[in-house]
């Protein structure tokens, strides 16, 4: 039997949710939710309403929350207390106080909720995560991001640091597969909005690896790059094509005496890997689907992690606020 699912919100981001819903195997999707009233009576033939007592009436075995960040605590709150799985877009909630109480809820009521932190599912990340467990690049010294771009419209409600740089802290953690335990920042407020459009943090991890984050909304050109440094050589990826390039460090001796002093590396062989590419939503959407089906949290964001990363956030914020010079 299909799992039904339901969808809260018809933003940019729910809009492609309810297409990736509509067609996913093993899922029936039986409608959305959204109050606004230019909303759409039927989205994929699907009913949208805007009362979401009248979705849950459907019998929903589960939801993706994606409205407006300021809304998730409410939204997925409303799915726990009705026994309701649910998948929340990233950030998972506001606050670290509010993440953390919807981590309790859902673990109280024996429910799994995933959180969407997408770039997890991106092919090139998948692989440069695999290569990095098979020793690829040996020990990693250095992850650094970038992820720059035009403001966007849709996003009213918080700052650029828990809009954007939390992808980066979130892959960054999965990829070393350490804990940050760490981080400091600087932010910059350049468009006249109450929240910072601008941040460059940097971090040190659990295993020693050090980080930098370079995120904003006022560049414009959008970049998605991951840069990954290790004994060995460098993973690059880009989020945006899904490319994986690495670069080993060269291996052949150096007979220049003036050259042969400096004990670091030299270039070695480039090699841009081939790779099956899905697209991470659609991945993401049946990792959580699995995750129902077998009973147990597996391949997902959890809530737990979710909650890490708007903690993480937070601290952020709060070093870039009190970092400036008396």
């Amino acid at each position: 039997m299909a799992l039904r699912a339901g969808l809260l919100g018809l933003g940019v981001m729910g809009r492609n949710h309810a297409r990736v819903l509509s067609g996913l195997d093993g899922v029936e999707f039986v409608g959305a939710f959204d109050p606004a009233k230019d909303a759409p009576d039927r989205i994929h033939d699907r009913p949208v309403f805007h009362d979401l007592g009248a979705l849950l009436a459907l019998k929903l075995d589960y939801a993706i929350v994606a409205t407006p960040t300021a809304f998730h605590l409410d939204m997925a709150s409303q799915l726990a207390e009705a026994g309701i799985h649910a998948l929340i877009e990233k950030p998972v909630a506001s606050t670290a106080k509010d993440a953390t109480t919807l981590r309790d809820l859902f673990a109280l009521k024996g429910l799994i909720g995933g959180v969407g932190h997408i770039e997890r599912y991106n092919p090139a990340l998948q692989s440069a995560r695999q290569r990095i467990e098979d020793g690829l690049i040996g020990e990693i010294y250095q992850i650094a991001t970038r992820r720059q771009g035009p403001f966007p419209g849709r996003i009213a409600d918080v700052g650029v640091i828990k809009d954007l740089a939390t992808h980066d802290i979130d892959l960054t953690a999965w990829v070393a597969q350490q804990e940050y335990v760490s981080v400091n920042a600087r932010i910059a407020h350049r468009s006249g909005r109450p929240h910072e459009d601008m941040v460059v943090a940097v971090g040190t991890l659990s295993g020693g690896t050090i980080t930098s984050h370079t995120v904003n909304w006022l560049t414009p050109f959008k970049e998605r790059i991951t840069i990954i440094s290790g004994e060995k050589g460098v993973l690059v990826a880009d989020t945006l094509s899904a490319d994986l390039t690495y670069y080993q460090n060269g291996t052949i001796p150096t007979t220049w005496d003036q050259a042969a002093v400096f004990r670091g590396v030299s270039e070695g062989d480039m090699t841009r890997f081939a790779l099956a590419r899905k697209e991470p939503l659609l991945a993401e959407h049946e990792a959580f689907r699995d995750s129902l089906l077998v009973g147990e949290a597996t391949g997902i964001v959890t809530l737990t992690e979710g909650s890490r990363v708007v903690d993480i956030a937070e601290r952020l914020v709060a070093d870039g606020l009190h970092s400036r010079l008396s």
